[in-house]
């Protein structure tokens, strides 16, 4: 214990140590709701010059503690919904949240580990890092589940860059990240430009092809939409006696907008079980037949022969255009289960030894059972709707394996009410505008508090409702046709040019030794 504290005293009084973590925290504000998107780059700068050309362990520690500062500011807001919601002490939340923030720091360590070994036995050290990340992130997305939150990429949704989401997706854009803060580290410590410059000519090379091989365009056709915010509070949302009470609130908050072509409904926007709402759902069944529309909600499905339950969505009123008939029934095929579960909210590992111990791990609708991982796309009222649950959005591969060309609109509804007033719900929203991004389709995003919103990934236009506040936002959605080339390769072509620029790097860096 003595060699512990004796190292970790060591390691403080480093001032590289206080860099790497200051450049962690600071990247927070890259993110949203702040949008300081620049900073990202700085940022990795920062953490380039803690490690560049560092020992194996070193490097390691630059990365966790950077890392630390990264994930406890980024993600403080699942602070909120252990301490507001999970009924744990404030010293027992805190300690949860140190060891989610350290088991996440755990990967950029990795990266940086890696990229030192390599650096050690091969000279090189930008193409190991870059690839290093990657792998490391991709193993962060996996693992236990995965949690892919806080992808460098997020940064530049909103930067000038964003113009390379449709060909190469976010996890092209983490890379872009990496090889722009190592330039500007080696510009501004080595006066060395070459790196900088590369990485520039690079990404502008890969614009001029975004633009030369852009296959999406408006189609022509649009889709007028009712999205509907009820901001029921998550105290209330779980309790019998609000049941009716929220349902009916939103049908009444439906009434005057059964004109749209789609009305929207959030996450479990109907409380009761679907076998117990069966009459509930059959007349917004004839009530969207009679308006000549269809509408889309959340709901939980409860089947008491299997004993499974689904976190659902469900499509009531009018398939396609030309029916003159409803489609609901119990169980009809017309449904979306949600396939991405969220550790501890809605699935609780070793729950028999977990449950006990705190209200944490015994929260309602804690015990779903997984969709399936690909599953046809909604069809409502004549539109095929790509569907995603929550949590789900945030898995850019999940997402584009449910995705097809004949896919309208990229659809997806939360209950972010978990986070409060926290910059979460935000980030939220800038993952789900990276999808629409990535795969080039209209973005309508539905939820109980905020936020609300439609997204167009062409225009790059947002209409939004205000937070915490029960409303219904009406927009006219232009919808697009063509297949990103995202959208039908996915990472492939990004890992094979890393492969590629590792291989180079290495050849590179042997020749320099044999002729030195």
């Amino acid at each position: 214990m003595a060699k512990i504290l004796t190292r970790l005293k060591q390691q403080f009084s480093d001032k590289k140590t206080w860099l790497a973590l200051v450049a962690g925290l600071v990247l927070t504000f890259a993110y949203a709701p702040f949008g300081a998107w620049p900073l990202a780059f700085f940022s990795i700068a920062v953490l380039c010059y803690c490690s560049y050309q560092a020992p194996v362990k070193q490097a390691a520690w630059y990365g966790f503690i950077f890392a630390i500062g990264w994930f406890a500011a980024g993600i403080s807001w699942v602070h909120v919904s252990i301490a507001q919601f999970g009924g744990m002490p404030l010293p027992a939340s805190i300690a949860i949240m140190a060891l989610l923030v350290a088991y996440l720091a755990l990967y950029p360590a990795l990266a940086l580990a890696l990229t030192a070994f390599i650096h050690k036995h091969s000279g090189a050290w930008l193409a190991p890092l870059l690839i290093s990340f990657a792998f490391s992130e991709w193993l962060r997305g996996t693992l236990l589940t995965g949690f892919p939150w806080l992808s460098l990429g997020y940064t530049q949704t909103d930067s000038p860059v964003n113009i390379l989401a449709p060909m190469v997706g976010e996890f092209g854009l983490s890379v872009l990240v990496l090889a722009v803060g190592y330039g500007l580290y080696r510009l501004f410590c080595a006066k060395v430009w070459q790196p900088l410059v590369a990485t520039l000519a690079t990404g502008a090379l890969v614009a001029a092809l975004a633009t030369v091989f852009n296959y999406n365009q408006y189609s022509g056709k649009q889709l007028n939409v009712a999205l509907v915010q009820g901001n029921i509070k998550q105290s209330m949302r779980w309790q019998p006696e609000n049941f009716w009470p929220t349902m009916l609130k939103y049908q009444d908050m439906t009434r005057l907008h059964w004109d749209a072509d789609l009305v929207v409904w959030p996450e479990a926007a109907i409380p009761e079980l679907e076998q117990l709402a069966g009459e509930y759902l059959t007349s917004l069944d004839k009530a969207a037949v009679f308006n000549d529309t269809a509408l889309i909600t959340g709901i939980v499905d409860y089947q008491y022969d299997t004993r499974n339950v689904y976190n659902t969505l469900v499509v009531v009123g009018k398939k396609q255009r030309d029916s003159s008939a409803g489609q609901y029934r119990y169980l009809h095929k017309n449904r979306y289960r949600k396939h991405q579960l969220l550790p501890i909210g809605e699935f609780v590992p070793f729950e028999d030894l977990l449950r006990p111990l705190a209200p944490l791990f015994d929260l309602p609708m804690s015990s779903f059972s997984r969709g399936e991982r690909v599953q046809d796309n909604l069809i409502a009222n004549g539109y095929h709707i790509l569907a995603a649950i929550c949590y789900e959005i945030a898995f850019p591969d999940l997402v584009r394996d449910n995705y097809r060309s004949d896919s309208d609109i990229l659809f997806t509804v939360s209950n972010d009410a978990w986070f409060g007033d926290s910059h979460g719900p935000h980030q939220h929203m800038q993952i789900s505008r990276m999808r629409a991004l990535e795969l080039q389709r209209p973005l309508v995003r539905v939820t109980n508090t905020g936020v609300t919103g439609v997204y167009d990934p062409i225009s790059q236009s947002q209409l939004s409702l205000a937070q915490f506040d029960a409303d219904v936002l009406r927009a006219d959605v232009r919808l697009i046709s063509g297949d990103s080339l995202y959208a039908q390769y996915g990472r492939w072509p990004t890992w094979l040019a890393l492969l590629c620029l590792l291989g180079l790097s290495l050849y590179y860096s042997r020749r320099v030794k044999k002729s030195a």
